[in-house]
């Protein structure tokens, strides 16, 4: 029976010949991830449950990035519990401040995620690793519990959505743009429990960066899962990061799908989603210069060293506009340090940006950001629902850094 990239992983994790869309199936994963949010419920719910040991202490990560460096004493509690349990069962992939990152930029830049494999993570956008070619999913705390105690979790294999992408994107046209003008298409529930594929000749215009962002987005419509084909890209990528033996799957011609859509990259202008919500898509152009207080360049969706670099392009020589709050944030430790070295941190701070450590910090309005009533920000971060980065009164718009980056510098919403 022919089957998409998402059925073939999961038909083989499960260790069977097929699976059809529907089908329960208890599979085996590859890795199993939690926060320093989502970790300490999983632990509570590891001990009640009576366990004493992990599947695996090597296929186990914990990443502390929500609310790291610790915001206040229950953030520092949170991250205790995460500490001492990953010591007493010795998980050595545990991430802490000054070793860290933000989780979904981490892993990938870690070789913790390759084509073929299924991977859990007890937060929504462990979708992220479908860039690379994996089954990656968003679980609850109690699923991440059972993962890390059996190896194995089950799933309702879902339909396929499939995004066949020619042309190439244009000027500063971003992965982010991309997405936002694919969910502006679909809606935010447009994909409810299916899997989006992606694949095309346009494909060899997006870098790994673009495709990290898409698959980190998707489900922001409701996907279950999203993933890329892999290709040369994708290989040169994981080349020094992956060590281990992987396998890369590839659709059956006549796979069926929920849906195809035919995207034309080159058609794709710079957008953003206004609120309330990721799929309230326009293009910038079109936005009519909402004025802003804050702007927010960095997150699990945006922070990595492209991302910086575009922003740094756009900021240099120029000064944040009277009025607005730039926050730049790099994902990881290693691009906080590219930074440095490349001068884009000089940049940042000449043009009157603040320069942090890693964090999610201000994406879920955790810290380090928090926006006041009425405020409005231009975020890189991934969704702008009610209150999501403070007050119930402020709003964010989600752009690209290009748009970001233009936006702190003329002191509205507006693009290159």
């Amino acid at each position: 029976m022919a089957m998409t990239m998402s059925q073939k992983i999961l038909a083989r994790r499960a260790g069977l010949e097929e699976v059809t869309a529907g089908q329960l199936v208890r599979a085996k994963v590859d890795l199993v991830l939690g926060n320093d949010i989502t970790s300490p419920v999983a632990v509570n719910e590891f001990e009640k449950a009576g366990f004493d040991r992990v599947f695996d202490a090597e296929k186990i990560v914990m990443v502390m990035d929500h609310f790291t460096p610790n915001k206040d004493i229950k953030a520092a509690a949170q991250c205790k519990q995460c500490r001492e349990f990953a010591a007493k069962h010795g998980i050595g992939r545990f991430y802490d401040s000054g070793r860290a990152g933000v989780e979904h930029a981490l892993l990938p830049e870690e070789g913790l995620a390759a084509p073929g494999e299924l991977i859990i993570g007890a937060d929504s956008h462990t979708c992220t690793y479908g860039a690379l070619g994996a089954f990656s999913t968003g679980v609850g705390s109690t699923d991440m519990a059972a993962g890390m105690a059996t190896g194995e979790t089950w799933f309702k294999v879902p339909e396929a959505l499939r995004f066949n992408l020619r042309g190439r994107c244009g000027g500063y046209v971003s992965g982010k743009d991309v997405i936002l003008h694919i969910i502006g298409i679909t809606g935010a529930d447009g994909a409810l429990y299916k899997s989006m594929e992606f694949g095309g000749e346009g494909m060899g215009s997006l870098s790994i960066d673009d495709r990290l962002c898409m698959a980190n987005m998707v489900v922001e419509a409701g996907a279950k899962n999203g993933v890329f084909e892999v290709d040369g890209i994708t290989r040169d990528y994981i080349s020094d990061k992956v060590t281990r033996g992987y396998e890369a799957f590839a659709p059956d011609a006549n796979a069926r799908y929920a849906g195809v859509f035919d995207i034309d990259l080159s058609a794709v202008r710079p957008m953003a989603a206004f609120p309330h919500s990721p799929d309230n898509v326009k293009a910038v152009g079109d936005a009519g210069g909402v004025g802003i207080d804050q702007v927010v360049i960095g997150s699990c969706t945006n922070g990595r060293l492209s991302d910086m670099r575009t922003a740094a392009e756009i900021l240099k020589g120029g000064k944040v506009a009277r009025g607005v709050r730039c926050i730049v944030i790099p994902a990881t430790q290693r691009v906080f340090l590219e930074c440095i070295r490349l001068g884009y941190a000089e940049i940042f701070v000449r043009a009157g940006c603040v320069f942090n450590t890693p964090t999610c910090g201000p994406c879920l309005g955790g810290h380090t950001g928090i926006l006041a009533e009425g405020e409005r920000c231009v975020a890189t971060t991934n969704r702008n629902f009610v209150g999501r980065m403070g007050h119930t009164g402020s709003e964010v718009y989600l752009a690209s850094p290009a748009t970001a980056a233009h936006s702190a510098l003329t002191g509205k919403l507006s693009c290159p």
